[in-house]
Order: C-alpha cells, then sequence, then structure tokens
C-alpha cells in the first residue's frame, strides 16, 4: 500500500484557532454562534495520509496527533467513519471528535471510504475500505506509537455499519492486503449506527443491499469475541428503529460483552453533532472519553 504525507498546520495552530472558537462561542449572541461552530467544524488535520489505491482513486486517512509527539509509551487510537447511508459524506464530520481526542493524548483518523455519488461503489466496497484503513494503522502502529491492542473504530449512521462490520464482517478483505495483519479493533463508538439490514432493520438498507442483506448485517455476527461498544442513540430517529439498538445490546450481553447504550430522548437522526446541539455534543463526547478511561485507554481528565 502507497504512503503518501501531506503537512499541513499542526497543532499549535489548531489550539489557538480552538481557543478563539470557544471564546467566540462563549461571548458572541446567538445570530453569531452559528458562525462560530462553523469554525470549530473547519479544524484542520495535522497530516493527510493516502492508505489505500482503488480503481477510483486514492483513498486518504486525516490525521489528528497529540501535542506529545514522543511519549513514554504507545498510545491508544481510533478511526472514524462518516455517515451518508454509503452514498456520501465527507471526513470532516468528525474533525471535532478527533481533535478532542487527540487533545487527550489519542492518534485520531478520520478515514475516507468510497461511496456511490462520488465512486459508483456499493456498501461492500465501503466495508472493504474500512477494514483497510483499520489494518492500515494497525501495519503502521510502530510509525506512530501506537499500541496494537488499543485500536477503536467509530462512525455515525452508514459509517456506524462500516465500523461494527469492520469487527464483525469477515471475508471483505481487499485481496492484495497481507491477510496476516488483523483488520478488525479493540473497541467500537457508534453513533446512530445501522446495525440490521434486514427486514428488521433499516428497510432503505435492505432495499440497498437485496440478497446481500442479510450477510452485511452486522447484529447477526455478534460473538464471544466482539469488542467493548459503545452506541449513542437518539429515540426520535425516524431511519433507523430504536429497538436494533436494544436488541444489540441484548446480543451482546447474552454473549458476555461489554456493551453500553446512551438512549437520547426525543433526538433525531445525526442529534449529536456539534453543528445540531452543542449539549448533546459535549455529552456524547464527555461519555466516549469516560468509557475510555474505564478501559485504560486513557488517564482521567
Amino acid at each position: 500500500m502507497s504512503c503518501q504525507f501531506i503537512n499541513l498546520p499542526g497543532n499549535q495552530f489548531c489550539r489557538i484557532v480552538h481557543v478563539f472558537v470557544m471564546v467566540l462561542v462563549m461571548s458572541v449572541p446567538a445570530l453569531a454562534e452559528q458562525e462560530a461552530r462553523n469554525l470549530l467544524q473547519r479544524h484542520l488535520p495535522d497530516k493527510l495520509i493516502i492508505f489505500k489505491s482503488t480503481p477510483q482513486g486514492d483513498l486518504k486517512l486525516h490525521v489528528f496527533l497529540p501535542e506529545n509527539e514522543k511519549p513514554d509509551k504507545p498510545r491508544s487510537a481510533i478511526i472514524f467513519f462518516f455517515g451518508g447511508g454509503w452514498n456520501s459524506g465527507m471526513p470532516s464530520q468528525f474533525y471535532p471528535h478527533c481533535r478532542y481526542l487527540a487533545g487527550r493524548g489519542m492518534v485520531a483518523f478520520s478515514a475516507e471510504y468510497r461511496v456511490k455519488n462520488k465512486h459508483k461503489t456499493t456498501p461492500v466496497e465501503c466495508i472493504e475500505d474500512g477494514k483497510s484503513a483499520v489494518r492500515w494503522v494497525r501495519e503502521h502502529a510502530v510509525q506512530w506509537n501506537i499500541d496494537l491492542n488499543r485500536i477503536a473504530v467509530g462512525g455515525w449512521s452508514a459509517g456506524g455499519h462500516v465500523a461494527a462490520s469492520t469487527s464483525l464482517i469477515s471475508g471483505l478483505d481487499a485481496k492484495q492486503e497481507n491477510g496476516k495483519i488483523r483488520s478488525t479493533p479493540d473497541a467500537m463508538f457508534l453513533f446512530n449506527p445501522v446495525l440490521d439490514t434486514t427486514l428488521t432493520g433499516w428497510k432503505a438498507g435492505q432495499k440497498r443491499l437485496g440478497d446481500r442483506s442479510r450477510e452485511l448485517s452486522p447484529i447477526h455476527y455478534i460473538n464471544d469475541q466482539t469488542p467493548a461498544t459503545v452506541i449513542f442513540q437518539g429515540t426520535a430517529d425516524i431511519y433507523l428503529p430504536y429497538e436494533n439498538v436494544e436488541r444489540f445490546q441484548k446480543i451482546m450481553r447474552q454473549h458476555h460483552n461489554r456493551c453500553e447504550v446512551f438512549s437520547y430522548a426525543g433526538r433525531p437522526h445525526g442529534f449529536f453533532k456539534p453543528s445540531v446541539n452543542k449539549e448533546d455534543y459535549l455529552d456524547t463526547v464527555s461519555k466516549m472519553d469516560t468509557f475510555l478511561v474505564s478501559l485504560g485507554w486513557l488517564s482521567k481528565p
């Protein structure tokens, strides 16, 4: 796999921007607050790295690095996958989360993957690219001083499906990659995720996947090795049944796996984004942080 670095403004610049934006958010009137939020969302990653070349074009990891680039021991890492129904979406959806977690000492990545509108591909390629991203991070863990046993994935909606599929669905790895390096994560953070692509889940997904809907349905592959999982779900999500989340947690517990579900009453699909609800964004990030601390991946804040 090819590897290319594109240097962008570093942590010092981003910290200055972050402080500036937070001052704006706390001090400006309501009409200007949205502009401040937009600025926060436009945090630039520290690097862009090509992790995979495909017939439809190169795919990049958007990398956010901790301030201490030479820590005493390996760090934990997380890879986020954007939402967009396998049709569209941008890695910038998770820039705020990446910048926050980098500030806490993690190496954070927001991954590109092929989507229908841009690449004319199917959800199968989405899963393949997700697995490629996890494998690339494992393959280059020494370069980033990452602990091989502390690599998480996260994702929203269809990106949550990609994240869950990297852990639960086997057999969709890219053939040219080193199969000896595993493409599964060690923890999952899922936001309004697509967990069931059969008729009992997201019906639009079932229609899109057709005969492969059962094959590509993460909930049907939970086993004793499924990693610890956190799910953030709004009860007013009109696309994804809340029952799917409850059933996922029930099956996880039957297999003695850790699975925490945080329910947000009356919240819609995508409720956690800072541009949608700043308070819910802060609350979900706080709960994600607490879970990482409980795993021993982060020190107490």
